[in-house]
């Protein structure tokens, strides 16, 4: 049986993608945690920007978590995470980018930001975010069910939902919330906590709560 190891932190976003998209699959794997604040040298050698997730599949390293992801659903094609239909899985990979390039920059942005008048303008573009994901993402694609393409999860929602989870922090430094109208975002985040692979992966909200203060207030870190 081929060897994976999965290396990174607990508390990051990124890799709690990669450990679902894992355990969704079935694959047996180790979990290796790595100090981000004193990377060892042997980390560096095998992830040339010095960032994780890196996954190592015998002798072979991946890196980047969409890529990751991607390389799961090819090297282990079932159970699928993809939709079947082309079209649907060009719009999966979309918003998967989306996740990446705008919403985790947008939250980022707004636990990151130190002043209060710029804080609400990045209140308020997070929240815009948040309902275009809604009206143009999973509107138009969830149908009845509560995942991206229905009754199936798939990377798209395995790619957010890390995201969604950390919102605990957002809302408790910046005070922002999910819009009230995006009742489909919260269905989606209801039904991933009823995974036994997000039940796995998942940390308390405390702990992401005291993980981000580095963030959110940094002269208040440890």
């Amino acid at each position: 049986m081929a060897h994976i190891e999965l290396i990174s932190t607990k508390t990051c976003p990124y890799v709690q993608r990669s450990r679902i998209a894992l355990m969704e699959k079935g694959i047996d794997f180790i979990f290796t945690e790595v100090d981000l604040r004193n990377k060892p040298d042997w980390f560096l050698e095998i992830s040339p920007y010095g960032k994780v997730p890196v996954l190592k599949h015998d002798d072979k390293i991946i890196y980047e978590s969409a890529v990751i992801n991607e390389y799961l659903e090819e090297v282990f094609p079932e159970p699928s995470l993809m939709p079947k239909d082309p079209v649907d899985r060009a719009f999966a990979r979309i918003w998967v980018e989306h996740c990446n390039s705008r919403s985790m920059s947008a939250n980022r942005s707004l636990l990151m930001c130190q002043d209060a008048t710029e804080q609400q303008k990045l209140r308020e573009k997070l929240a815009e975010d948040l309902l275009f994901i809604e009206n143009e993402g999973l509107a138009k694609t969830s149908g009845d069910g509560p995942f991206w393409f229905g009754d199936k999860v798939t990377l798209t929602d395995i790619t957010f939902f890390p995201l969604f989870q950390r919102l605990c922090a957002t809302e408790h430094y910046r005070g922002f919330k999910i819009p009230d109208a995006c009742q489909r975002i919260k269905a989606l985040i209801a039904a991933m906590k009823q995974r036994k692979s997000v039940i796995g992966t998942s940390l308390e909200d405390d702990v992401l709560i005291k993980h981000y203060v580095r963030y959110a207030e940094p002269s208040k870190a440890a």
